[in-house]
């Protein structure tokens, strides 16, 4: 009889006990907006990326959830209570005009569905359903009939502690519990390639910062959800950076860009991150840059503390 692996990132159903599982063996970790597992480095922006963070562990399935549980700040002992002063009657508290209550602010309605399968595109056998909470995996049958997709159409809600789905009403505290929540909606097939009729959106321009010291420009180029191995940069010369940049949301980016001055290409590098490129680039002759492109206007500054603009 089969059995489902209870370890985070895996929930794969299996009969062998010896067989491997890939897994996150650290709790989630939330803060300030990213969002990550605490036994790997990989931290991201939104929800669907995080569940994406490919596992950092092999080990052997299981049934029972042996993750730690969050640590708890610790409590600082030396500070002793404060002893209870005797209350002070307070004033009669004067009464409030009755006021109009301002209305209450109705919830965003949930993003409109995915499309169905395009019947025409192939799908590989073990492909997992697109869907939020779903789960669902292709077995290779051709027939598809009689297929129940249970899912959430709506985005994950964070709310002081509470953790939940726009898209219904039902609200838990734990992650465990969160990960766990039944789908609130049924489709009757599954979602595993989509129609593969969105095609990419062009960009023509993207935001872009930087700022020097005597030896280096430190750029930035705004664009986020960058697939590394699709895109590629290049130090085509001493003074165009070549840029083809593919996100994982369908967009692209595509642009040579003439530098103020000349840079070391040996010296200068990139590193593609969550929400930019950043460039390191070694000037080759260790004059001020003023803007970052050849072809922008010059404003007669000398900016050493960064300077906004569009590329």
């Amino acid at each position: 009889m089969s059995k489902k692996c209870v370890h985070k990132g895996c929930g794969k159903k299996y009969e062998d006990d010896n067989e491997d599982c890939v897994y996150h063996p650290g709790p989630p970790e939330f803060h300030e907006g990213q969002k990550g597992w605490k036994c790997c480095k990989p931290r991201v922006l939104t929800f669907d990326e995080f569940l994406a963070i490919p596992p950092c562990t092999t080990g052997k399935h299981s049934t029972v959830d042996d993750t730690p549980q969050p640590e708890k700040p610790p409590q600082d002992e030396s500070i002793a209570p404060k002893a209870v002063e005797p209350a002070i009657a307070a004033p009669a508290p004067r009464l409030a005009q009755p006021t109009n209550a301002p209305p209450r602010a109705t919830p965003s309605p949930a993003p409109p569905e995915d499309e169905d399968d395009d019947p025409s595109l192939p799908i590989s056998t073990g492909a997992t359903c697109k869907r939020k909470t779903c789960g669902a995996t292709y077995s290779g049958n051709a027939s598809r009939e009689g297929e129940q997709c249970l899912h959430h159409p709506g985005v994950p809600i964070f709310h002081e502690g509470s953790k939940g789905y726009s898209c219904c009403k039902k609200r838990v505290l734990e992650f465990d519990e969160f990960m766990r929540l039944q789908g609130c909606t049924t489709k009757d097939k599954h979602l595993f390639v989509g129609s593969g009729k969105k095609g990419e959106e062009t960009l023509d321009t993207v935001r872009h910062d930087f700022y020097q010291t005597s030896t280096t420009v430190i750029a930035s180029l705004y664009l986020k959800k960058i697939k590394k191995d699709s895109s590629t940069i290049s130090f085509t010369d001493p003074t165009t950076i070549d840029l083809d940049l593919h996100t994982s949301d369908n967009k692209s980016y595509q642009t040579s860009m003439p530098l103020y001055a000349p840079i070391d290409t040996e010296k200068s590098k990139y590193k593609i991150m969550g929400t930019k490129v950043e460039f390191e680039l070694a000037k080759a002759d260790g004059s001020g840059w003023p803007v970052l492109r050849a072809d922008e206007r010059l404003t007669g500054e000398i900016i050493q503390t960064g300077r906004a603009g569009r590329v």
